[in-house]
């Protein structure tokens, strides 16, 4: 077998080798251009490697059965730990690209028209794989106006393929221990108990999340999640401490980091494309600055997660497990 040479394996020559910035070509050299190629090409490297991740996971998650004796589970949550760092660090590059100023990016930016990182195929294609959907998408009608053909055709295609967010109603809905089965038949069914020590929770003002619980728990109209699913998840929070749920909790924090994370990167971003552009129109013809911060209150594609924190309450108000489900949900000795 051949040695391996450090700058043959990375493929220095190309990687190197992939900075041509039009300012040079037009023979009006832009120092900045440089710096604003390579982190954008770190970026689209990310993303590689998000992709890679987040493919992987799904793949844990698409044949409809979680080993969580093989540790599958345990894999899953790993790497979405490291989705999760790699966003941070994505959002940290702001730091650097900030050190770009308004005239320093006027040298060149009319040169880029009408190239922008809206045109990124592989964030658009974590969103949808992930599991946000055109039609919740703002500024849907622009999505993809500014897409090659080719690749207009692939995001659109996205739309027909199961999401992690599909992946994970799935999953949830298929937890077992609020079947019937593993309730003593003298027990007050669970969930009328649990809604009953809601009600008494809530506060003047909150009236109104009676008739959210009932939309997310038993109708399950307009939400992603199904019943099953936020009955499930919400289970799984409330006892997160029996030993069977410290990864499935886990599992849940781990898309809220990430969720979080790209809300920060939104953030970042938009105020960045202010502090740099202020409100003139992105070099793609977006609005920019308007167009993101629509993107950043819209694009939370695991919020239905978030939103199960409202029907928790105190420890001390929630009940106490019967022998049977605590022996199901233990450990097997």
């Amino acid at each position: 077998m051949s040695s391996v040479y450090y700058p043959d394996y990375l493929q220095l020559d190309k990687l190197l080798g992939a900075q041509a910035p039009e300012s040079d070509k037009r023979g009006q050299p832009a120092h900045d251009e440089m710096l604003f190629i390579i982190i954008h090409q770190t970026y689209e490297l990310w993303f590689k490697q998000v992709l890679h991740e987040v493919a992987s996971v799904m793949a844990l998650f698409e044949d409809g059965h979680v080993d969580d004796n093989g540790g599958e589970l345990s894999v899953a949550v790993h790497r979405l730990g490291r989705v999760h760092t790699i966003l941070q660090v994505l959002v940290q590059q702001i730091d650097i690209l900030e050190t770009m100023t308004p005239l320093d990016f006027l040298d060149f930016r009319d040169m880029l028209r009408p190239a922008s990182g809206f045109q990124s195929m592989q964030f658009k294609v974590l969103e949808a794989k992930l599991g946000l959907r055109m039609e919740d998408r703002f500024g849907k009608q622009y999505y993809t106006s500014q897409l090659k053909p080719e690749h207009k055709s692939a995001i659109e295609a996205l739309e027909n393929e199961p999401t992690f967010m599909d992946l994970l109603d799935g999953w949830l809905g298929r937890m077992p221990f609020l079947h019937e089965r593993y309730w003593p038949a003298d027990e007050a069914p669970f969930w009328d108990r649990l809604k009953a020590i809601y009600v008494g929770s809530l506060v003047t003002g909150e009236e109104g999340n009676i008739a959210l619980w009932e939309k997310l728990f038993e109708t399950g109209e307009g939400r992603r999640l199904s019943p099953a699913a936020a009955r499930s998840a919400v289970f799984i929070m409330l006892y997160r401490d029996e030993p069977i749920f410290h990864m499935p909790y886990r599992l849940l924090e781990r898309l809220l980091d990430i969720d979080e994370a790209l809300a920060t990167w939104r953030y970042r971003h938009m105020s960045m494309v202010h502090r740099t552009i202020g409100l003139r129109v992105g070099t793609g013809g977006s609005t920019g600055k308007q167009y993101l911060a629509g993107a950043l209150s819209s694009h939370h594609i695991f919020q239905e997660i978030a939103d199960l924190s409202s029907f928790l309450f105190e420890r001390r108000k929630i009940p106490a497990l019967p022998a049977s489900v605590k022996q199901a949900l233990g450990f097997k000795g």
